[in-house]
């Protein structure tokens, strides 16, 4: 390209994660891309990530939170600096992945093509599996509430999902977003900490008539839910997905809209506690179903942030 190649300020979020997180600076460091910075966000880790981060990476600028804020507000830290200082793009990338060297200027190029899009997102595959897909966009299912994954267990042929494309939403896993569409919609919401902020955040940039658009020669290879011991197994996991899902219905839909989807949930919750009653006393199951009606329970009680608030 003859122009200047547009400021992308990459954004990684860490909280305890010291090895994951080295292994993705170190990704992120082999970028072929002229006009990047990467600022490291911690959230009051207690494993030394910071002296060490600092020490290996000392062209990485390190923001210490120094609390968990969760990944909304950790974010928004980053957010809020790279905005001061003029960026065009902001790229939230989870600590638990690794990135392809052209994963930017697929971006940028993607976006020269269809400047309507507001938010890109990557082609994100299995860390354990190189050619797995994890996430190739998404497709809100109404009659299940819930999103699913298009690509998702799949291997990649080079022939699927190989087109730039509009989608539902896109990961917060690996997210670009044009400076302009936050200055125009706003932060991430806080009240959600963690998972679905950015599913309303992707919303919130439709309604600003910007598209979410994915971009497979982007390509992420990701730890899937490594900040979750368990996985979505884990109670902690059941807790923020279905408290949250019902504070993003909630956000992004109109009253009779949102009255339809409730009936949906409804439905899972009452198999939530059919399942807590019937499972045996300590099991993964019962601990799931009580986690998931608590976080119930709490967004009835307008309780957000972080669990323990």
């Amino acid at each position: 390209m003859d122009k200047i190649a547009p400021q992308i300020f990459i954004l990684v979020l860490n909280w305890n994660g010291k090895i994951d997180t080295i292994e993705c600076l170190e990704s992120v460091q082999k970028i072929d891309y002229p006009n990047y910075k990467i600022i490291l966000l911690d959230n009051g880790s207690i494993d030394d990530s910071v002296v060490t981060i600092k020490e290996k990476f000392p062209q990485v600028l390190v923001i210490e939170n120094n609390a968990n804020l969760g990944f909304a507000a950790g974010n928004n830290v980053g957010i809020d600096y790279a905005l001061s200082q003029g960026a065009d793009y902001i790229f939230l990338l989870n600590n638990d992945t690794v990135v392809d060297p052209q994963i930017l200027w697929a971006f940028v190029h993607a976006h020269e093509k269809y400047p309507e899009a507001g938010i890109l997102g990557s082609k994100i595959y299995y860390y354990s599996q190189s050619e797995k897909i994890w996430f190739a966009g998404a497709q809100w299912l109404p009659e299940q509430a819930i999103f699913r994954h298009i690509g998702l267990g799949k291997l990649d042929n080079d022939s699927n999902w190989t087109e730039v494309k509009e989608t539902d939403y896109i990961c917060g896993c690996a997210l670009l977003i044009k400076a302009e569409v936050v200055k125009k919609i706003g932060m991430l919401e806080p009240k959600y900490f963690l998972m679905w902020e950015e599913t309303d955040w992707c919303y919130r940039a439709k309604r600003a008539e910007y598209k979410c658009i994915l971009v497979p020669e982007s390509k992420v290879w990701h730890k899937i839910s490594a900040s979750f011991s368990g996985g979505d197994k884990a109670p902690h996991y059941q807790y923020f997905w279905w408290r949250n899902r019902l504070l993003w219905v909630e956000r992004n839909f109109s009253f009779w809209a949102a009255i339809s989807i409730y009936k949906v949930i409804f439905r899972d919750i009452l198999r939530q506690i059919r399942n807590y009653f019937n499972s045996p006393v300590n099991s993964q199951e019962k601990l799931k179903s009580q986690a998931a009606l608590r976080g119930v329970k709490d967004y009835l009680f307008r309780k957000f942030g972080n669990i323990n608030s």
